[in-house]
């Protein structure tokens, strides 16, 4: 459990840096430019997340359940994560209504996978993992409408519906992929077994 609370420390810290300890970031962009902040911060969120896929696969066999969810939960989770997949997707392409309507549709990705994982899954590892992505997803949104509020940042502009329907198209495949064999190639779990 030690590596798992370690991870998420190293891994949602760093991606709180620039929200809640700005001058750090700047003070390393200023002495050693961006690209020496994007190694460290690349380091750094690789070596969390490699420490909570161990410390996740760890603790799983050790702790035990905090609450046993209903079955009828893992159907919810499944429709929530493709949500989430249009989402993220939605992320990284020009927006659409879906990006302008969400601001910022990672973080809300990130937070509807936290809560469905949370409803489908009872385990103190699972609780812990999950609620703390979830956690850091309300503390982003919040920090991002202040930055928004102050100027820091644009809100996003519309482009075309277009780019809707090709987040719903690939995301609607990723999703697909991730159910029918990534779940359970990379997490040991099949998402459509439920027990």
């Amino acid at each position: 459990m030690a590596l798992l609370v370690l991870g998420i420390v190293i891994f949602l810290g760093i991606h709180l840096v620039r929200s809640f300890a700005p001058a750090i970031r700047t003070a390393v962009i200023k002495r050693r430019g961006t690209g020496t902040w994007h190694a460290v911060h690349g380091t750094l969120a690789l070596v969390g997340l490699a420490l909570i896929a161990t410390g996740f696969a760890q603790a799983r066999t050790t702790t035990g359940m905090l609450y046993t969810p209903p079955i009828f939960m893992a159907h919810i989770a499944l429709t929530l994560m493709l949500i989430a997949c249009i989402c993220l997707v939605a992320a990284f392409l020009p927006p659409g209504r879906i990006r302008v309507a969400t601001r910022h549709p990672a973080i809300l990705a990130i937070k509807i996978w936290a809560l469905a994982h949370l409803l489908a899954n009872g385990e103190t590892a699972s609780v812990l993992l999950f609620g703390s992505f979830l956690a850091w997803g309300i503390v982003m949104r919040i920090s991002m409408k202040k930055r928004w509020r102050a100027g820091e940042i644009a809100y996003p502009r519309f482009v075309s519906y277009g780019y809707d329907l090709a987040a719903a198209v690939i995301g609607a495949a990723l999703f697909g992929v991730i159910v029918w064999k990534l779940h359970a190639l990379v997490i040991g779990v099949d998402p459509l077994v439920v027990a």
